[in-house]
C-alpha cells in the first residue's frame, strides 16, 4: 500500500489540485438548488406545496440544461489536446467557434423548452405541483443561453488547466443567487413574498451574471486577452462546430441518458403523492452535492488525459487513470459512510415534516449504496472523454440507464410493491452496469499500442 501510495503522490496532489476547485465551481449549481429547497421549505412550513414544485420544475428543466451542459463540456478535450502542443491560435479559433455555436443552441434548446410546457401536465404529477411550478420552468429555460455562454469560457478555462477562476466565479454568483433567493422568496427590500417564483427569479439573474463576469476576466487578464485577439474572421465556423459537437454530443447524450432515468424515476416519485416528491428532492439534492466531487474528478481527469492525449504520452496517461480511479474509490466510501450514519439528521434542514423526514432517511441509505459505482463511473467518462472516445459512451448509458435502470426501478416499485424507495434500486443496478462497462472500455483503449 505504501509502494502504491508512493508512486501515484503526486497524480493524487495534481488532480485533486484541479479537481477541487471544479468541484466548489460545480458545486454552484446544487448551493442555487439547495437555497432554493430550503428556502422554499422554510417558506412552505407544514406544506409540502412549494417545496414539490420546486422539485418538479429541477427535474423537467433538467434535459434541456444537462444538453446545454454536456455540449459545453465537448470543449475541454479539444483545447487541452491543442493547448498541450502550444498551438494557442487553434485554442482561440475553437473559443471563438464555441461561441457562435453555443449561443445559437442555446436559443433552440430555451424556444424547445418552452414550447414543452403543456407536456407537464401529461406527467401524471398533481395539478397544483405543476401550475406553482410553471413560472420556475420558465424562467430556467430563459436562462438556457447563458448556461451555455459561460460555459463555454469555463470549459475553455479547464482545458488550459486554469480551474480556479470559474470556482471564484462560481463563488460570488452563488452568493447573489442565495441574497435574491432570500429577498424574492420571503419578500425583502420592499419586494412582495414570490415564493417559488421568486427561486426562479433569483437563479436566472445570477446565470445571466455569470458569463459577464468570466468575458470581464478574459477582457482583464492580459494572458486570456490574447486569446480574444486572436479571434479571426477567417475562422470556419461550420468545420469547427462540426468537431464540437461531435465530441459534445455525445457527452451531452450520456448526461441526458443518465439524468432521463433520475427523470423518469423522478416522474414515477409524484405518482405516489407530494410527500415522496419532497423526500426524493431532499435526498437527491445531498446525492448531487456529493456527485459534485464525482464530476470534479472526472474533470480533473479529463484536462489530464486530455494533455497526455495531445502530446501522445501513453506512461504519464496511465498513472493519471490508476489516480483517479483510486481517489473516485475513496470518496465514494467517504460519502457512503457519512449518509448512511446521518440519514435521520440531514433531512431536518429542508423541513419540519416528520413524513418527509422519515422517507428522505430511508432513501439517503439508498443514495449512499450507489455512490461507489457513481464515483468509478464518473472517473472512466473523464478518461473517455479525455481520448475524445465519447461515442461509445452513449451506447452504454442507453443499456445502463435507459434498459436497465427505469425497468428495474419500476418493478421494484410497482411490481415488488417496495413503493417510492424501489425506485432508487435502479439507480443502483443503472450505475453499477455503468460503472463496469466504462471500465471495461477505458482497459480495452489503454491496451492499445496507440492512444
Amino acid at each position: 500500500m505504501a509502494a502504491l501510495f508512493k508512486i501515484y503522490r503526486g497524480e493524487y496532489s495534481t488532480s485533486l489540485r484541479l479537481a477541487l476547485p471544479v468541484a466548489l465551481s460545480q458545486l454552484g449549481y446544487i448551493v442555487v438548488q439547495f437555497a432554493d429547497n430550503a428556502m422554499v421549505g422554510a417558506y412552505g412550513g407544514e406544506n409540502p406545496l412549494p417545496l414539490s414544485a420546486v422539485s418538479f420544475g429541477v427535474m423537467t428543466s433538467f434535459v434541456m440544461f444537462s444538453l446545454a451542459l454536456g455540449i459545453t463540456l465537448g470543449i475541454t478535450p479539444i483545447i487541452g489536446e491543442h493547448y498541450a502542443r502550444g498551438e494557442y491560435r487553434r485554442t482561440a479559433h475553437y473559443l471563438q467557434s464555441s461561441l457562435v455555436m453555443s449561443t445559437i443552441v442555446g436559443v433552440l434548446l430555451m424556444v424547445l423548452q418552452l414550447a414543452s410546457e403543456p407536456l407537464l401536465y401529461m406527467l401524471g404529477q398533481p395539478e397544483d405541483v405543476v401550475d406553482m411550478a410553471i413560472p420556475y420552468y420558465r424562467l430556467m429555460a430563459y436562462s438556457i443561453p447563458s448556461v451555455m455562454l459561460y460555459g463555454c469560457f469555463k470549459q475553455f478555462l479547464e482545458g488550459t488547466g486554469n480551474t480556479t477562476t470559474p470556482m471564484l466565479i462560481a463563488i460570488v454568483t452563488n452568493l447573489i443567487n442565495i441574497l435574491l433567493n432570500y429577498i424574492f422568496i420571503f419578500g425583502h427590500c420592499s419586494y412582495e413574498p414570490m415564493g417559488v417564483y421568486g427561486a426562479g427569479l433569483a437563479t436566472l439573474i445570477a446565470r445571466y451574471i455569470s458569463p459577464l463576469l468570466i468575458l470581464a476576466y478574459f477582457v482583464i487578464k492580459q494572458e486570456y486577452c490574447d486569446y480574444l485577439r486572436l479571434f479571426s474572421r477567417s475562422v470556419n465556423y461550420v468545420k469547427d462546430s462540426l468537431r464540437l459537437l461531435h465530441i459534445g454530443i455525445p457527452v451531452a447524450g450520456q448526461m441526458l441518458l443518465e439524468g432521463a432515468a433520475f427523470v423518469v424515476s423522478s416522474i414515477m416519485m409524484g405518482w405516489f403523492g407530494a410527500i415522496p416528491i419532497a423526500a426524493n428532492q431532499i435526498s437527491g439534492t445531498y446525492g448531487n452535492a456529493a456527485f459534485m466531487l464525482t464530476v470534479a474528478i472526472g474533470s480533473a481527469t479529463t484536462i489530464r488525459v486530455s494533455h497526455c492525449y495531445g502530446v501522445r504520452d501513453k506512461e504519464q496517461l496511465h498513472r493519471v487513470v490508476g489516480a483517479s480511479m483510486q481517489l473516485g474509490i475513496a470518496w465514494g466510501v467517504i460519502v457512503l459512510l457519512l449518509f448512511t450514519s446521518l440519514r435521520n439528521i440531514l433531512p431536518q434542514a429542508f423541513t419540519p415534516n416528520e413524513q418527509v423526514i422519515s422517507l428522505a432517511s430511508v432513501m439517503l441509505v439508498l443514495v449512499a449504496l450507489y455512490q461507489v459505482s457513481d464515483a468509478i463511473q464518473g472517473s472512466m467518462i473523464g478518461v473517455l472523454r479525455g481520448l475524445q472516445d465519447v461515442k461509445v459512451i452513449t451506447y452504454i448509458s442507453f443499456l445502463a440507464y435507459i434498459l436497465l435502470n427505469i425497468p428495474v426501478g419500476y418493478l421494484c416499485a410497482f411490481t415488488f410493491g417496495m413503493g417510492a424507495t424501489g425506485l432508487l434500486v435502479g439507480y443502483i443496478v443503472g450505475l453499477t452496469t455503468a460503472a463496469v462497462l466504462y471500465t471495461l472500455r477505458v482497459r480495452a483503449r489503454l491496451k492499445r499500442k496507440e492512444i
